[in-house]
């Protein structure tokens, strides 16, 4: 097992889940959440759930679970969101020594969800979790890590540079899955991923980043610049390529009996891979485990409910070796 720091976001996340009030419809030519609501109106819903969520936090409880040794870095205020982060942090075990309190609020989110269709709509209140320039990257000094996995910092791309160049120092590998926020400054990202031993982004991401249309062109550029890249592209699977072994799979979506909330999917696709990599798994193993990890949690409500375990036994699901020339 490793020693995993996750470094990002923390949230409370407020479910407000309804079957016919949040009923999705297109409108303007984009789909709409608020199909039967009207300014003004008082809706009463079916369901309301408190759980917790954020970046840092939602990948830190898949490691956790997996058995890796895992300490979170973010924000929190000193409030009652705050305190049900904490709690969950200390109920999954995670090391919260290296949480920094900051004035102000924690951030949350309200997801108004449309369980007929898990069609969803996020409010996010971004709170302490707006800016991180107050954490430290000498930090990672007395944690030690191994492995260092990122996700957005709100673009600030000099604490990045930072905190990815200490963990090098130490001989730590990087995980990074950045945010919009991050791919704004196209230029400064591209030149952090010289430092990133795995890259994760979602398909509309990868476009922003390389020039390219299919999974196949974005993931042969992006592995110009990185070792190992995942390219996750929603209902329709994902693909990863890694550079040292010449291995790139294209691979569906594991098993699902009821999609209900895809809220943390991706976290839980990034983080499920890192962890079983992490711990010696094969390349096309550690895909076959993300991709049940995110199948899992997209089962249920909340982005941790369905985070798997080391111990989850995994069925057969559709990956193939993809072989072609890499371009130089």
């Amino acid at each position: 097992m490793s020693r995993i720091v996750t470094l990002g976001s923390a949230s409370q996340d407020i479910y407000m889940i309804d079957c016919d009030d949040f009923e999705s419809t297109f409108l303007d030519g984009g789909l709409s959440i608020f199909g039967k609501m009207t300014a003004g109106s008082k809706i009463d819903i079916d369901k309301v759930a408190y759980e917790v969520g954020g970046g840092g936090v939602n990948s830190a409880v898949t490691f956790a679970r997996f058995g890796h040794e895992t300490i979170f870095m973010g924000n929190l205020a000193r409030d009652a969101a705050g305190d049900a982060v904490l709690e969950c942090l200390d109920r999954e075990n995670i090391d919260s020594s290296y949480v920094e309190f900051v004035d102000g609020q924690t951030a949350c989110s309200v997801i108004l969800l449309d369980a007929r269709q898990a069609e969803r709509t996020i409010l996010a209140y971004r709170g302490v979790s707006a800016s991180f320039g107050n954490l430290d990257p000498e930090d990672l000094e007395s944690i030690q890590p191994d492995w260092l996995y990122v996700t957005s910092l709100r673009g600030d791309m000099d604490l990045l540079l930072a905190f990815f160049e200490k963990a090098h120092a130490l001989g730590a590998k990087i995980m990074f899955n950045p945010g919009a926020a991050e791919i704004d400054h196209l230029s400064k990202l591209i030149g952090l991923l010289d430092l990133v031993d795995v890259l994760i982004v979602n398909k509309e991401e990868a476009s922003r980043i390389v020039p390219g249309v299919i999974l196949v062109e974005l993931v042969d550029h992006l592995s110009n610049y990185c070792p190992t890249v995942i390219i996750t592209d929603g209902m329709m699977g994902a693909i990863a390529a890694n550079r040292d072994s010449q291995e790139t799979y294209r691979f569906g979506v594991y098993e699902q009996d009821r999609l209900r909330d895809r809220t943390g999917a991706g976290d839980a696709i990034g983080s499920g891979f890192l962890a079983k990599w992490a711990d010696g798994g094969s390349f096309r193993d550690s895909l076959i485990y993300a991709a049940a990890n995110a199948s899992k949690v997209t089962q249920r409500y909340g982005a941790h409910a369905g985070i798997i375990t080391c111990d989850e036994h995994l069925h057969p699901m559709p990956i193939q070796e993809i072989n072609y020339d890499h371009e130089s």
